[in-house]
């Protein structure tokens, strides 16, 4: 990835905010760490989740949406639980407190977020969808948190900048070219630190750090699909970016999946389909 250079001010400005801004709901935090100490029960997920019944209420919704169970209907979060499985349960969490995540009463950040909520929702179905097909059904879920999260240092940003605004030490009138550029300079290195301070485990942190890296390990069939599902969102213009020359089968990652024209076609409909998503 090209390096750009930054005002020092704007960076140090940015880097220095605290990582506590409201990038994750603790429920889902905690239903995230519970599933990484491997030492749960369906009850006990179930009554982390209902602690926050705002957050609750969203992951019913999103639990029975199209995008993630077809007919299949939940009424309570238990019964979620029991029919979906935890790592599914608190996918959905962390999706739920995500899209929450990606708003501002400022109109101008407000919209980067909710094209940025657009693109890691579409990329983490796509990953799912690509993982299934890629022969890697059993870590399908885990793929799609990856997804989920790889440009969350973008989110990091924009409520750092939003901080800023608020405390009158930045304009709110926001240059696009200047906000594209502090993504591209900071939102690997913001997002890894993130993930790190919150103890995700280093699968998530790999991806998050990796997937704009020229140089990657093509062993990680994980990195690989997130950054081919990555660009593929690049090509139709899901997000902040549209690369529609982007030659997909062209890609290492293609060829390291093994994926052809027809798989591309099928994943940019789904990814299309994904926009009309609504929480």
């Amino acid at each position: 990835m090209s390096q750009v250079v930054l005002p020092e001010t704007v960076r140090r400005l940015l880097a220095s905010q605290p990582i506590e801004l409201p990038i994750f709901h603790p429920v889902a935090l905690k239903l995230q760490r519970m599933l990484s100490d491997y030492d749960f029960t369906v009850d006990e997920v179930a009554q982390v989740a209902n602690e926050d019944q705002s957050l609750a209420s969203q992951m019913l919704r999103m639990s029975n949406s199209p995008m993630y169970m077809g007919r299949t209907k939940v009424a309570t979060i238990k019964e979620a639980v029991i029919r979906l499985g935890a790592q599914q349960v608190i996918n959905i969490a962390i999706a739920a407190s995500q899209a929450s995540s990606h708003h501002s009463e400022n109109p101008a950040l407000d919209r980067y977020m909710q094209a940025m909520w657009l693109h890691s929702h579409g990329a983490a179905l796509g990953a799912r969808w690509l993982a299934h097909n890629c022969g890697m059904r059993g870590i399908a879920d885990e793929i799609y948190l990856a997804a989920l999260l790889h440009d969350v240092g973008k989110l990091y940003l924009l409520k750092a900048i939003e901080r800023l605004v608020q405390a009158g030490v930045i304009s709110s009138l926001f240059d696009e070219e200047l906000i594209m550029e502090i993504f591209e300079a900071m939102h690997v290195e913001q997002g890894y630190r993130l993930m790190q301070h919150w103890n995700f485990p280093a699968m998530y942190c790999d991806v998050v750090r990796d997937h704009h890296n020229d140089q990657w390990d093509p062993v990680n069939k994980m990195l690989a699909i997130v950054r081919f599902v990555n660009q593929t969102c690049h090509r139709i213009g899901l997000g902040l970016k549209h690369e529609p020359d982007l030659a997909l089968a062209m890609t290492l990652e293609a060829e390291v999946l093994d994926i052809g024209e027809m798989q591309i076609a099928e994943l940019e409909a789904l990814l299309e389909e994904s926009r009309e998503a609504e929480f």
